[in-house]
């Protein structure tokens, strides 16, 4: 970590690990997905420590507070230096995790569509070759 003063929100963002590139970091904000203290915010916006960030990674909805700023991005481990995010956050983020985990299969809920191979054989097996249309009759 370097002593900045502050730094650009999508450069902290990439240095941060939060997003692989600084372009996604940027299209993220652009469409409104990550906050700083409650406000939107642009790409540009200084960033400072002691700031609270508000940030969605898909379904993910994540509150952190800045601790330290860095121009580069670094391995995960100094990475994760760089914030800390709030107990309310984790909270949030393990009861959305759980809730993934134990809810249903969503292929098992599919009533109609493309029979699966055991099904058309239990078709083929049921049909009776006498209601079959034929031009000879």
């Amino acid at each position: 970590m370097s002593e900045l003063a502050s730094l650009r929100l999508d450069k902290w963002l990439w240095s941060a690990r939060f997003y692989k590139t600084r372009s996604l970091a940027v299209e993220e904000i652009g469409k409104g997905r990550v906050s700083v203290n409650g406000a939107s915010a642009k790409p540009s916006r200084e960033l400072r420590c002691g700031d609270t960030v508000e940030l969605r990674q898909g379904p993910i909805q994540r509150t952190v507070v800045v601790l330290g700023l860095s121009a580069q991005r670094g391995p995960a481990p100094v990475a994760q230096q760089l914030y800390q995010e709030t107990p309310d956050s984790i909270a949030t983020r393990e009861q959305a995790q759980e809730q993934r985990r134990l809810a249903p299969e969503p292929a098992a809920s599919l009533q109609e569509g493309r029979p699966t191979k055991r099904d058309r054989r239990q078709i083929e097996a049921n049909r009776d070759w006498n209601d079959r249309w034929s031009a000879s009759i």
